[in-house]
């Protein structure tokens, strides 16, 4: 069952899903909002971020970026949840490649991984709403919650700045950008086709004239030498 807006309000006053720091207005019809936390990293600046400090973090397009939410949460064995980035944020080009299944009895922070597919360099503010739970009760409480690897992560660690690192090889900004510049070669060689086209055309109807002006031409020789 999915819980809506009161759902959500009392399972949080029961403590049953915890949420820290929790602000009511953040709780929408059947879901809460998320907001950029304090933590983050973009392969295009290869580097840890403290985002309080700094404001926002800048995904240039192509660039792939890991943010750490404000937020911890805490689940019991009876609430699951499942996330996904607001609305604002897919159609402005960027997409989330992190599961989106949390499990009941998962304890951390969410840490999300995100990709700028747009032709457009796009910021996340600090405390910035980014990402969107909608919570789950189960019939009945699970007997195996989890104890999976990211239990009790609240902050970056060596792989996920390992990651970071990594994608030094794949210069996805790069990518982006050429596509842009081949998308302008494009239309570029569209436009001189059709010039050629047009110019064709413009000669297929001169052609009459000219033969029929060679014809006539020809014609008057012969006469003259008659």
């Amino acid at each position: 069952m999915i819980l809506n807006y009161q759902q959500i309000v009392q399972a949080v006053e029961k403590k049953q899903i915890v949420i820290e720091p929790f602000q009511e207005e953040n709780v929408q019809a059947a879901s809460y909002d998320m907001r950029v936390g304090k933590q983050g990293a973009t392969v295009s600046r290869k580097k840890l971020l403290d985002l309080e400090k700094e404001r926002y973090l800048m995904l240039e397009p192509g660039d792939t970026g890991i943010i750490v939410s404000l937020e911890a949460i805490h689940l019991d064995h009876q609430h699951t949840g499942r996330f996904g980035l607001r609305s604002k944020y897919t159609r402005k080009g960027l997409i989330a490649s992190t599961g989106p299944q949390i499990d009941p009895g998962f304890e951390g922070r969410i840490i999300l991984t995100i990709t700028n597919l747009s032709l457009k360099a796009v910021v996340l503010p600090y405390k910035e709403a980014l990402m969107t739970v909608e919570f789950h009760r189960l019939e009945e409480p699970t007997s195996h919650p989890y104890q999976g690897e990211y239990q009790g992560r609240f902050e970056l660690g060596a792989e996920e700045m390992e990651f970071i690192l990594e994608q030094e090889s794949i210069s996805l900004p790069e990518i982006i950008k050429t596509l842009g510049i081949l998308a302008e070669d494009v239309k570029g060689l569209r436009d001189s086709v059709k010039a050629l086209r047009d110019s064709v055309n413009s000669l297929k109807w001169s052609i009459p004239l000219i033969v029929g002006f060679g014809i006539a031409v020809i014609a008057a020789l012969v006469a003259l030498r008659g």
